[in-house]
Protein backbone atom coordinates (compact mmCIF):
# COMPACT_ATOMS: atom_id res chain seq x y z
CA UNK A 1 0.00 0.00 0.00
CA UNK A 2 1.23 3.54 -0.77
CA UNK A 3 0.43 6.85 0.82
CA UNK A 4 0.55 9.93 -1.65
CA UNK A 5 0.32 13.75 -0.16
CA UNK A 6 -1.66 15.16 -2.54
CA UNK A 7 -2.18 18.34 -0.19
CA UNK A 8 -1.04 18.83 3.90
CA UNK A 9 -0.82 22.54 4.48
CA UNK A 10 -3.04 24.55 6.48
CA UNK A 11 -3.51 26.63 4.13
CA UNK A 12 -3.57 28.03 0.51
CA UNK A 13 -1.47 30.48 -1.62
CA UNK A 14 1.47 29.60 -4.13
CA UNK A 15 1.20 25.69 -4.51
CA UNK A 16 -0.30 24.97 -1.26
CA UNK A 17 -2.78 22.77 -1.02
CA UNK A 18 -5.02 21.73 1.72
CA UNK A 19 -4.71 18.16 3.91
CA UNK A 20 -5.65 15.42 0.90
CA UNK A 21 -4.17 11.90 1.03
CA UNK A 22 -4.70 9.32 -1.80
CA UNK A 23 -4.07 5.72 -0.97
CA UNK A 24 -3.45 3.39 -3.89
CA UNK A 25 -5.64 4.77 -6.42
CA UNK A 26 -9.07 4.93 -4.91
CA UNK A 27 -9.04 6.20 -1.40
CA UNK A 28 -9.04 9.85 -0.34
CA UNK A 29 -8.62 10.26 3.28
CA UNK A 30 -9.52 13.91 3.60
CA UNK A 31 -10.27 16.21 0.16
CA UNK A 32 -9.11 19.45 0.70
CA UNK A 33 -7.65 21.11 -2.49
CA UNK A 34 -5.12 18.63 -3.31
CA UNK A 35 -7.50 16.77 -4.93
CA UNK A 36 -7.94 19.25 -7.81
CA UNK A 37 -4.12 18.41 -8.98
CA UNK A 38 -5.19 14.79 -10.10
CA UNK A 39 -6.72 14.57 -13.51
CA UNK A 40 -10.22 13.25 -14.19
CA UNK A 41 -9.16 10.00 -15.00
CA UNK A 42 -7.70 9.78 -11.51
CA UNK A 43 -10.84 11.07 -9.81
CA UNK A 44 -13.10 8.74 -11.25
CA UNK A 45 -11.06 5.84 -10.01
CA UNK A 46 -11.29 7.20 -6.34
CA UNK A 47 -14.54 4.95 -4.91
CA UNK A 48 -14.17 5.77 -1.02
CA UNK A 49 -13.53 9.30 0.87
CA UNK A 50 -12.57 9.07 4.79
CA UNK A 51 -13.52 12.50 6.11
CA UNK A 52 -11.72 13.42 9.12
CA UNK A 53 -13.96 16.35 9.99
CA UNK A 54 -15.95 18.67 8.34
CA UNK A 55 -14.08 21.79 7.96
CA UNK A 56 -13.78 23.12 4.65
CA UNK A 57 -9.91 22.68 4.15
CA UNK A 58 -10.71 19.30 4.97
CA UNK A 59 -13.93 18.75 2.36
CA UNK A 60 -14.03 21.51 -0.24
CA UNK A 61 -13.30 19.15 -3.33
CA UNK A 62 -15.44 16.67 -2.64
CA UNK A 63 -18.78 18.36 -4.30
CA UNK A 64 -15.95 18.96 -7.44
CA UNK A 65 -14.94 15.72 -7.37
CA UNK A 66 -18.69 14.17 -7.12
CA UNK A 67 -19.78 16.38 -9.98
CA UNK A 68 -17.02 15.82 -12.23
CA UNK A 69 -17.06 12.32 -12.57
CA UNK A 70 -20.86 11.40 -11.43
CA UNK A 71 -21.10 10.37 -15.48
CA UNK A 72 -18.24 8.25 -15.53
CA UNK A 73 -19.46 5.78 -12.86
CA UNK A 74 -21.17 2.62 -12.35
CA UNK A 75 -21.14 2.90 -8.44
CA UNK A 76 -21.48 5.12 -5.66
CA UNK A 77 -18.79 7.63 -4.52
CA UNK A 78 -18.98 6.16 -0.87
CA UNK A 79 -18.43 9.02 1.94
CA UNK A 80 -17.25 7.44 5.20
CA UNK A 81 -17.43 9.45 8.53
CA UNK A 82 -19.18 9.39 11.81
CA UNK A 83 -23.03 10.24 12.08
CA UNK A 84 -22.30 13.76 12.98
CA UNK A 85 -19.54 14.70 10.39
CA UNK A 86 -21.85 13.11 7.67
CA UNK A 87 -24.87 15.13 9.38
CA UNK A 88 -22.61 18.41 8.92
CA UNK A 89 -22.20 17.55 5.19
CA UNK A 90 -25.52 16.79 4.39
CA UNK A 91 -26.75 20.16 6.46
CA UNK A 92 -24.20 22.45 5.04
CA UNK A 93 -22.55 20.84 2.09
CA UNK A 94 -24.35 18.74 -0.17
CA UNK A 95 -27.98 21.42 0.85
CA UNK A 96 -29.38 22.69 -2.80
CA UNK A 97 -28.20 25.89 -1.30
CA UNK A 98 -24.67 25.21 -1.11
CA UNK A 99 -24.39 22.39 -3.67
CA UNK A 100 -26.90 19.71 -5.14
CA UNK A 101 -27.76 16.76 -3.25
CA UNK A 102 -25.77 14.65 -5.16
CA UNK A 103 -26.96 11.64 -2.77
CA UNK A 104 -30.24 12.00 -4.65
CA UNK A 105 -28.99 12.61 -7.99
CA UNK A 106 -29.36 11.49 -10.77
CA UNK A 107 -31.95 9.74 -8.77
CA UNK A 108 -32.86 8.93 -5.47
CA UNK A 109 -32.75 5.41 -6.55
CA UNK A 110 -29.07 5.94 -8.02
CA UNK A 111 -27.57 8.18 -6.33
CA UNK A 112 -23.88 9.37 -7.70
CA UNK A 113 -22.79 9.44 -4.09
CA UNK A 114 -23.99 7.69 -0.36
CA UNK A 115 -22.71 8.01 3.20
CA UNK A 116 -21.41 5.16 5.27
CA UNK A 117 -21.42 6.14 9.03
CA UNK A 118 -18.39 4.82 10.70
CA UNK A 119 -18.32 4.41 14.42
CA UNK A 120 -14.90 5.17 16.52
CA UNK A 121 -13.48 1.89 16.91
CA UNK A 122 -14.64 0.34 13.46
CA UNK A 123 -12.65 -0.80 10.88
CA UNK A 124 -13.49 -0.66 6.98
CA UNK A 125 -11.82 -3.19 5.21
CA UNK A 126 -11.78 -2.72 1.42
CA UNK A 127 -9.65 -5.53 -0.51
CA UNK A 128 -7.79 -6.25 2.24
CA UNK A 129 -7.17 -2.94 3.64
CA UNK A 130 -8.17 -2.00 7.36
CA UNK A 131 -8.98 1.52 8.09
CA UNK A 132 -10.49 2.41 11.62
CA UNK A 133 -11.99 5.47 12.54
CA UNK A 134 -9.86 6.61 16.08
CA UNK A 135 -10.43 9.76 18.43
CA UNK A 136 -9.76 13.07 17.60
CA UNK A 137 -10.49 15.91 19.83
CA UNK A 138 -11.28 19.06 18.02
CA UNK A 139 -13.99 22.03 18.18
CA UNK A 140 -16.07 20.02 15.99
CA UNK A 141 -16.32 16.27 15.44
CA UNK A 142 -13.45 14.62 14.15
CA UNK A 143 -11.56 11.22 14.01
CA UNK A 144 -8.16 10.52 12.74
CA UNK A 145 -7.56 7.19 10.76
CA UNK A 146 -5.20 4.46 11.35
CA UNK A 147 -4.63 2.63 8.43
CA UNK A 148 -3.58 -1.25 8.20
CA UNK A 149 -1.75 -2.29 4.65
CA UNK A 150 -1.44 -5.93 6.44
CA UNK A 151 2.42 -5.62 6.59
CA UNK A 152 2.64 -1.98 8.38
CA UNK A 153 0.61 0.47 10.15
CA UNK A 154 -0.05 3.93 9.54
CA UNK A 155 -1.85 7.08 11.86
CA UNK A 156 -3.33 9.74 10.89
CA UNK A 157 -4.18 12.19 13.50
CA UNK A 158 -6.78 14.19 11.96
CA UNK A 159 -7.03 17.99 13.34
CA UNK A 160 -6.45 17.44 17.28
CA UNK A 161 -5.81 18.89 20.61
CA UNK A 162 -4.22 17.15 23.34
CA UNK A 163 -5.51 13.44 23.24
CA UNK A 164 -4.68 11.18 25.65
CA UNK A 165 -6.83 8.18 23.61
CA UNK A 166 -4.88 8.28 20.56
CA UNK A 167 -1.41 7.81 22.29
CA UNK A 168 -3.01 4.88 24.16
CA UNK A 169 -3.84 3.51 20.50
CA UNK A 170 -0.37 4.42 19.34
CA UNK A 171 1.21 2.92 21.99
CA UNK A 172 -0.43 -0.63 21.11
CA UNK A 173 -0.27 -0.97 17.71
CA UNK A 174 2.13 -3.66 16.15
CA UNK A 175 4.37 -2.40 13.11
CA UNK A 176 3.51 1.51 13.20
CA UNK A 177 5.43 2.48 10.70
CA UNK A 178 4.28 6.14 10.41
CA UNK A 179 2.75 9.25 12.48
CA UNK A 180 0.96 11.66 11.17
CA UNK A 181 0.05 14.65 13.51
CA UNK A 182 -0.90 18.10 13.31
CA UNK A 183 1.08 21.53 14.58
CA UNK A 184 -1.23 24.06 13.13
CA UNK A 185 0.46 27.05 15.16
CA UNK A 186 3.71 28.44 16.54
CA UNK A 187 4.42 28.74 19.86
CA UNK A 188 3.72 32.34 19.93
CA UNK A 189 0.09 31.34 18.92
CA UNK A 190 -0.55 28.75 22.53
CA UNK A 191 -3.71 30.34 23.10
CA UNK A 192 -4.76 30.51 19.75
CA UNK A 193 -4.41 26.48 19.51
CA UNK A 194 -5.54 25.68 22.77
CA UNK A 195 -9.26 27.94 21.58
CA UNK A 196 -9.00 25.91 18.36
CA UNK A 197 -7.80 22.41 19.45
CA UNK A 198 -4.88 22.22 17.72
CA UNK A 199 -1.42 21.82 18.47
CA UNK A 200 1.66 24.42 18.63
CA UNK A 201 5.34 22.90 18.69
CA UNK A 202 5.85 22.59 22.83
CA UNK A 203 1.95 21.14 23.20
CA UNK A 204 3.19 18.48 20.47
CA UNK A 205 6.17 17.85 22.52
CA UNK A 206 4.11 17.25 25.72
CA UNK A 207 1.99 15.29 23.24
CA UNK A 208 4.73 13.13 21.72
CA UNK A 209 6.21 12.78 25.33
CA UNK A 210 3.01 10.14 25.81
CA UNK A 211 4.07 8.02 22.85
CA UNK A 212 5.98 4.56 24.19
CA UNK A 213 7.36 3.39 20.56
CA UNK A 214 9.74 3.95 17.69
CA UNK A 215 7.83 5.33 14.93
CA UNK A 216 8.47 7.90 12.33
CA UNK A 217 6.69 10.91 12.51
CA UNK A 218 5.72 13.65 10.13
CA UNK A 219 3.68 16.76 10.97
CA UNK A 220 1.64 18.50 9.19
CA UNK A 221 -0.94 21.31 9.17
CA UNK A 222 1.44 24.08 9.18
CA UNK A 223 0.05 27.43 8.41
CA UNK A 224 1.17 29.22 5.29
CA UNK A 225 4.02 32.15 6.35
CA UNK A 226 4.41 30.26 9.85
CA UNK A 227 6.21 27.15 8.28
CA UNK A 228 10.02 27.79 8.80
CA UNK A 229 9.13 29.40 12.81
CA UNK A 230 7.09 25.98 13.41
CA UNK A 231 9.43 23.28 12.28
CA UNK A 232 12.53 25.26 13.86
CA UNK A 233 10.67 25.20 17.23
CA UNK A 234 9.43 21.93 16.82
CA UNK A 235 13.50 21.07 16.16
CA UNK A 236 14.09 22.58 19.65
CA UNK A 237 10.78 21.56 21.83
CA UNK A 238 10.22 18.12 20.32
CA UNK A 239 13.83 17.35 18.45
CA UNK A 240 14.66 14.09 20.48
CA UNK A 241 11.56 12.25 18.40
CA UNK A 242 13.41 13.55 15.15
CA UNK A 243 9.96 14.76 13.37
CA UNK A 244 9.92 16.01 10.04
CA UNK A 245 7.75 17.74 8.02
CA UNK A 246 5.20 16.13 5.80
CA UNK A 247 5.27 17.54 2.12
CA UNK A 248 3.26 17.78 -0.98
CA UNK A 249 4.03 14.69 -3.20
CA UNK A 250 5.27 12.57 -0.80
CA UNK A 251 4.94 9.28 -0.91
CA UNK A 252 4.59 6.57 1.92
CA UNK A 253 5.04 2.95 1.75
CA UNK A 254 3.93 0.39 4.54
Amino acid sequence: MQLKVLGCSGGIGGDLRTTSLLLDDDILIDAGTGVGDLSIDELARIDHVFISHAHLDHITSIPFLIDTVMGMRTTPLVLHSTSAVLQAIKDHLFNWNIWPDFAKLPTPESPAMQYQELRVGETVVLNGRQITAIPANHVVPAVGYLVDSGQARLIFTGDTTVNDALWQIANVTKNLKYLIVETAFPNKERDVAIASKHLCPSMLAEELSKLARPVEILVTHLKPGEVNLTMSEIGQDAGRWRPRMLEQGMILKF
